[in-house]
């Protein structure tokens, strides 16, 4: 699969086998993840792997609860009220793995490196033939205090991108793109003297 391929073909899947995936295949995706470009070479990142289907469920749980409680916080998600309050709806879709992408500086550029790493890993997943989707709904449990002491992360380690991953139980539908907006900047012309 070329790279245009790849990244016109990858879909966020909400919807997976429960198959497990192995450590060999998800340690492959990881060195696919690591070569993305980043800040002066620092690679600020670690990844985390979350394969335990009773630590997804009380992840699950812990992070519905937590964005319940907190939804006037964040304008948008009040029409997740419902989906979320329901006992049997798990936010990671049923997939087998949780990858989590680290931020192992605080600052932002470490933000950002992580995302880059992120992009290649959910590509080098689709080219395997497997299904990924970045998890909102997790994020913010995972970086609070509760969320950190349930990964047992080192100290300092900030969940940046919670990814979902596994065999997907079909592929879903390109959603529909507005056409990108460019603005060609003109350089100012010279001052005559």
């Amino acid at each position: 699969m070329n790279v245009l391929d790849a990244i016109r073909g990858r879909r966020a899947v909400r919807a997976y086998s429960g198959e497990p995936v192995n450590k060999n295949l998800l340690s492959g995706l990881v060195d696919a993840a690591v070569t993305a470009p980043n800040a002066m070479n620092r690679q600020p990142w670690l990844f985390a792997a979350v394969t335990d289907r009773a630590q997804l469920k009380r992840i699950s749980d812990a992070a519905k609860a937590h964005t319940l409680a907190n939804l006037a916080a964040t304008p948008g998600l009040e029409q997740y009220s419902a989906q979320l309050s329901d006992p049997e709806f798990d936010i990671f879709y049923g997939a087998p793995a949780l990858m989590l992408i680290c931020a192992t500086a605080p600052d932002e550029m470490a933000t950002i490196d992580c995302c880059l790493a992120a992009e290649n890993f959910m590509l080098a997943a689709h080219a395997d033939g497997l299904g990924t989707c970045w998890i909102g709904f997790a994020q913010a449990w995972l970086q609070s205090p509760d969320g950190v002491a349930e990964l047992n992360l080192p100290e300092g380690a900030r969940v940046v991108a919670p990814i979902v991953i596994g065999r997907p139980r079909g592929k879903p539908d390109a959603p529909p793109r507005q056409r990108a907006r460019i603005q060609w900047i003109r350089p100012e012309p010279a001052a005559a003297n």
